[in-house]
């Protein structure tokens, strides 16, 4: 028992937002300092992307383990380990004499991340009650929004002021406070039979969502028609079939898919996977236009993307006060779809004169509405799964997000691939740009059509503070 006693909400939130930042940041900001790993190490471009393509592959193995490893040695002793993991293993990427350890360092961090965000996930919707996890859900954002804008911002200065081990190092001393207060304050909550390990599934699921993700990470820069690339792909989706076939007909399944078949669980995850292929694609191309389109350095370009946060975090204090206790979750999700795809929309009208204001101005109606779509979305998937299935449905709902943020990227990056950054002169070519931006806003639309399937009714009722009647739903009385 701790010597010190706190509510587990907050010791909870704090944790959670403390690790996740950490991890979300680590992603974001050492892409900014391999041009430097490159040219420390005397490789080329193409060779250090094994620092990046290494940890999103360990990422994807271990994030399907994570929900188990949490029901079985319990989601505190697991965060807090995974945290420990993560933060030596930043101090030995930044004390790495060579490409091939800070390879290997990198896959080390990737199993401490892997595990982060399905078992925080799983703690944070466990200790708030089920009409509390609106706001609960707003507190998910603020990794979410702010590690994303602030990595590149960050990055640039440590690398233009100091060198890139800094880029790791900066994990350390946040790490360290997480998890002494962890320590101190967090409690364990009882836990879930976790059931035998499922071998079979660790492995199948492992392999075929690290292959997938190679492939769809790697395919704008390798062609999507290469034979590696071609290879990588098809294997990893028939992996991935096989194993959803084996989970599916488990007793006690590593990724329990079945969980798909919860009405509400599905439609937040068709949600969240098309939203985060337009949020986070868009992320991708904004500091690409603003670096190669307007020719600005790593830190303008992070300092003009920066605003997104701002509304991402202003928008999930509307949207968990006032409009999803007033509109309810399907219009809450609609609205802020609309107001992303109107976003990018009108990121697409940029050129290489426009006003950088009128770009910072859109990032930030882009994170506004999009943190309407992150709080309501989340909150909803977990409405209706009950708190043994916490743990597994963090795990799925975690994976496909995963998916989605990668797959984002791929497909705008070959958007801009296809029409040419550069003119036949030279000069930057914005419609490049503009149709990445177009792009995002049609999944975004994809994303509007999923959010149609969301049940009013079952949502509401999940939600509501059990002293306040539900808000008037449109299809309350509607049949399944």
């Amino acid at each position: 028992m701790p010597r010190v006693q706190i509510n587990q909400k907050i010791a909870v939130s704090v944790v959670f937002v403390s690790a996740m930042f950490m991890n979300i940041l680590d992603a974001t900001i050492v892409n900014v300092a391999l041009p430097q790993m490159a040219r420390d190490f005397g490789t080329t471009s193409t060779a250090i992307d094994s620092v990046a393509i290494a940890y999103m592959v360990s990422l994807a193995v271990f994030i399907p383990a994570s929900g188990w490893l949490g029901d079985k040695f319990g989601a505190r002793r697991v965060m807090l380990v995974a945290i420990a993991v993560f933060t030596l293993a930043s101090a030995l990427c930044g004390m790495a004499d060579t490409l091939g350890q800070l390879v290997a360092f990198r896959i080390l961090q990737g199993v401490g991340g892997g595990m982060l965000a399905p078992v925080g996930m799983a703690m944070l919707f466990r200790t708030f009650p089920p009409h509390e996890r609106v706001r609960a859900s707003s507190i998910l954002t603020i990794p979410t929004a702010l590690a994303p804008a602030l990595g590149p911002v960050l990055g640039g200065l440590l690398v233009t002021h100091y060198s890139w081990p800094w880029v790791f190092w900066v994990n350390i001393p946040l790490g360290v406070a997480a998890i002494a207060f962890g320590l101190i304050f967090l409690r364990e909550a009882p836990r879930e039979n976790a059931g035998r390990f499922d071998l079979p599934g660790f492995v199948l699921c492992g392999l075929g969502l690290a292959t997938f993700m190679f492939g769809v990470s790697e395919g704008p820069k390798r062609g999507w028609s290469s034979p590696e690339i071609l290879a990588t792909l098809i294997g990893g989706l028939a992996v991935l079939i096989i194993a959803v076939t084996v989970e599916s007909r488990t007793a006690q399944p590593m990724v329990a898919v079945r969980l798909m078949g919860n009405r509400l669980l599905r439609s937040a995850s068709l949600v969240t996977i098309c939203a985060s292929m337009a949020f986070l694609g868009t992320l991708y191309a904004i500091s690409l236009y603003f670096q190669d389109g307007r020719g600005m350095d790593p830190l303008e370009a992070g300092l003009s993307v920066f605003p997104e946060a701002i509304g991402v975090m202003l928008g999930a204090q509307v949207a968990s006060r006032f409009v999803f206790p007033r509109l309810g979750p399907r219009l809450t999700v609609s609205l802020g779809l609309t107001g992303v795809m109107l976003s990018c929309a009108l990121l697409a009208t940029l050129g290489t004169g426009s006003s950088l204001w009128l770009a910072r101005l859109y990032m930030v109606t882009l994170g506004f509405a999009m943190s309407h779509v992150f709080v309501t979305s989340q909150a909803v998937a977990f409405a209706t799964i009950s708190p043994a299935q916490t743990g597994q449905a963090s795990t799925l709902f975690n994976t496909i997000r995963q998916i989605g943020g990668a797959a984002g990227v791929a497909f705008l990056t070959t958007s801009m691939i296809t029409v040419g950054t550069t003119t036949s002169t030279g000069e930057p070519n914005v419609d490049a740009y503009r149709v990445a931006f177009g792009v995002a806003a049609a999944f975004a639309l994809l994303a509007l059509g999923f959010a149609q399937t969301i049940r009013n009714d079952e949502a509401l009722q999940a939600t509501r503070t059990p002293a306040t009647p539900a808000p008037t739903s449109p299809d309350t009385h509607a049949t399944a």
